[in-house]
């Protein structure tokens, strides 16, 4: 499944969400501008190492444990990578800033990938594979949205075998279900033992931080565009 687009508009230009989205493209631009064994030493420098962080200070410094929870949610692989991101956060985050606000809307994005990040280092303590990517971040926003937007459909490219189709989704559906399939990832991960790939557990915490955000927040949409 492949989201084309939600139906309920943004009450406001997302100026936060498209701030967000233009900085990661730009520091994608800075990382291909590196040779790989250039990048590869600044992924393991700005990336989230867990296994650096239990590292004697003299060894590592407390910046360098520090500063990686952030870097890293704004730093990608590949171009797959950086546009499968940007993309669902281009078409979730619009309606979540609405609601949040523009000016606590990045400061919740972050929260959401620094959840993201936290979960991936305690499922994963002794990895030496940095975790990079905003899509733990992204996930907190889809796990907010998923709450306050009960309501609305995803238009949605669906792959049957050799058949392509267009569907509306509930947004409840479209989410629940791309959370189970991370849900079950993560679980075969742990299962097989491999840290490796795809960062699943980041996926399930930012998911979830967005989740309970939205629960304890107090705000609902309203469908005359007004948040109460």
């Amino acid at each position: 499944m492949f989201p084309l687009k939600d139906s309920i508009k943004s009450n406001s230009f997302p100026v936060a969400n498209s701030a967000l989205i233009i900085l990661n493209c730009m520091i994608f631009w800075y990382e291909i501008s590196m040779d790989r064994y250039t990048l590869s030493l600044f992924f393991l420098e700005y990336g989230l190492v867990p296994v650096k962080l239990f590292l004697p200070g003299e060894v590592v410094t407390l910046s360098d444990k520090i500063i990686p929870f952030f870097s890293s949610m704004f730093l990608h692989g590949g171009w797959m990578h950086l546009i499968g991101n940007m993309y669902f956060l281009y078409i979730f985050g619009d309606n979540v800033e609405d609601m949040i606000g523009h000016y606590k809307y990045p400061i919740m994005y972050v929260l959401f990938g620094l959840a993201a990040a936290i979960t991936q280092v305690v499922i994963y303590p002794h990895s030496n594979i940095p975790t990079i990517g905003a899509s733990g971040a992204v996930s907190g926003v889809m796990g907010y949205y998923f709450i306050k937007f009960p309501h609305s459909r995803v238009k949605t490219l669906v792959f049957i075998i050799i058949f392509v189709t267009i569907v509306e989704i509930p947004a409840v559906i479209f989410l629940g279900l791309w959370f189970f399939m991370q849900f079950v990832n993560g679980s075969s991960q742990l299962m097989f033992s491999t840290a490796g790939g795809v960062a699943w557990w980041a996926h399930i915490g930012g998911f979830v931080a967005g989740v309970l955000y939205a629960i304890t927040d107090g705000k609902r949409y309203v469908y005359r565009g007004n948040f109460i």
